[in-house]
């Protein structure tokens, strides 16, 4: 389970927040210029080319243009079906050295909007570059796969009610919620993971007309990168990973060190709220931690209505306070948001920073069977979680069985509870969601070591509470000496947002080819 690095800004400020936590071809997958027999012709899609316009949607800036680029729904069967994916880009302001792709994490988090209302971080980039991002496919506007009502299903598998302690239950619960995700998530769902999603950033690369790539990518992004380091080690240019995942972790696993972050990023949130005279539970920390859970528990029992139909959960609440988390600039609206919540029975805020800071009516999952761009407004509420279960689930060999679930569910429950009794149900739910579906590929876990590339920034924070700093120690010598690590000594979720110290060592990098050396740091003061 990963987290983006940012979503849309709250009250107009580009913030960073925790967006949650492929089947594809197991080798290394050949470009247009090195075809062989092996190989079916991709030439159609390497030699695209974009057309750039206006944004259109909700308060786009103006000069922000986006456009698409048409992959292979199956690389292996090119003619079979194709997607679009939706790509944003802010034009060089200087001596453009061509484009640097953007990846702000997830999996699940649409690059598009990302880039759009928090533009602004990576101005000082377009010195030397055309900035662009995307929506990976199943994501946002690029065929976003849905669940429907599958994820409900899910969470009464892992309720710790009476019903959900018989395994055979469980297990039912969660093959309709496999099958839920199918239903709703039309083609694109067999086709959805990273492997394909690098292919497709190679295939981006070409059609923006770049012999190299140039790579910034956040949380789960710097899997992204690692994999395309892999896929396509000729290629890389100057790649920076920054919140650096894990390769080799099974996701039961993953989803333990994501529960205890979240829940350590709690705390650390409940004793700055209990300071203050504003704090919905009051001034003592211990109180408000239990205030926490006894509020979850109460809106599992007894949802609230909201504006927009639906009515909301304590797994929604806990969703929403996910989201404020990971950026202590996130702290005030949350708290005016529980506020709203505690006193008033006002479920606005909450619902808004469910959505990243800004809400909107519920829409059916509309895929578009042709492949192409759907609607902004027509993406699936639920797209976020449902790509990020259905990526992870892809990337990862390992499935939760119909015996292991038997025999481990109720210890599984009490690990992920014990772990956080906030977050453990949450976070199991998403291990779990992947019973039922096609078994993951191996390629990442077995295949991304040792890349033969210039040299990368894996830039590494210790108090991150999302991708722990061992995990970039443990990727980078996987990577081998390729890997250059920056040591950043801060707190949050990923560096380059807070801290100036590690803003600048990237930029360098990106714009100069200017690299630190290997284990230097960053101070805790940015």
């Amino acid at each position: 389970m990963r987290s983006t690095r940012r979503r849309r800004p709250f009250s107009g400020a580009a913030v960073m927040v925790l967006a949650l936590l492929g089947a594809g071809l197991p080798a290394a997958a050949a470009g247009a210029d090195e075809q062989d027999d092996e190989h079916p012709d991709l030439s159609r899609f390497y030699d695209q080319k974009i057309k750039w316009r206006r944004c259109t949607g909700v308060e786009m800036p103006k000069d922000l243009r986006c456009g698409k680029v048409t992959v292979p729904l199956d690389y292996a069967r090119p003619g079979k079906g194709t997607l679009d994916l939706a790509l944003a880009r802010y034009r060089s302001t200087g001596d453009s050295r061509g484009s640097l792709l953007l990846n702000f994490g997830g999996p699940g988090g649409p690059g598009v909007p990302e880039l759009a209302y928090g533009g602004a971080e990576f101005m000082a980039l377009t010195k030397g570059y055309d900035v662009v991002s995307f929506d990976p496919r199943g994501v946002g506007r690029s065929s976003p796969v849905s669940c429907g009502e599958g994820t409900d299903e899910a969470m009464e598998a892992t309720d710790d009610g009476n019903d959900a302690n018989d395994p055979e239950v469980a297990l039912k619960q969660l093959k309709k919620a496999a099958a839920a995700c199918g239903r709703h998530s039309g083609p694109v769902l067999p086709h959805i993971g990273t492997v394909n999603a690098s292919r497709d950033l190679d295939v981006m690369r070409a059609a923006l007309g770049d012999k190299k790539l140039n790579y910034l990518g956040f949380s789960y992004g710097t899997r992204l990168g690692a994999v395309y380091a892999a896929q396509f080690p000729k290629k890389v240019g100057r790649m920076v990973l920054d919140g650096v995942d894990t390769l080799t972790e099974p996701l039961a696993e993953q989803g333990l060190v994501g529960a205890q972050g979240q829940q350590t990023a709690l705390e650390d949130y409940l004793d700055a709220c209990a300071e203050q005279l504003t704090c919905p539970f009051g001034q003592d920390a211990r109180s408000a931690r239990e205030q926490v859970v006894d509020l979850v528990e109460s809106l599992d029992e007894s949802p609230v209505p909201t504006d927009f139909g639906p009515e909301f959960s304590g797994q929604d609440l806990v969703g929403a306070i996910s989201q404020a988390l990971y950026s202590e600039q996130m702290w005030p609206a949350l708290t005016q948001a529980l506020n709203m919540l505690v006193h008033d029975g006002d479920t606005r805020g909450v619902v808004a920073l469910a959505g990243g800071g800004m809400s909107k009516p519920p829409r059916s999952a509309t895929p578009s069977p042709s492949g192409g761009l759907v609607d902004e407004e027509d993406v699936p509420l639920d797209n976020v979680p449902a790509a990020l279960m259905a990526i992870n689930c892809a990337d990862d060999p390992d499935r939760p069985t119909a015996g292991r679930i038997t025999e481990e569910i109720a210890d599984l429950r009490a690990a992920y509870e014990d772990a956080s009794p906030v977050f453990g149900k949450y976070r199991l739910t998403q291990v779990l969601m992947c019973y039922g579906r096609p078994k993951g590929t191996d390629f990442i876990r077995e295949e991304v070591r040792d890349v033969d590339t210039p040299r990368m920034l894996l830039v590494g924070t210790r108090g991150d509470p999302a991708t722990p700093y061992r995990w970039t120690v443990e990727t980078a010598k996987r990577l081998g000496s390729s890997a250059v690590v920056l040591d950043n000594k801060g707190k949050g979720h990923t560096g380059y947002a807070s801290s100036k110290c590690v803003r600048e060592t990237v930029d360098e990098f990106l714009l100069y080819g200017s690299l630190p050396d290997d284990g230097s740091s960053c101070g805790a003061d940015g």
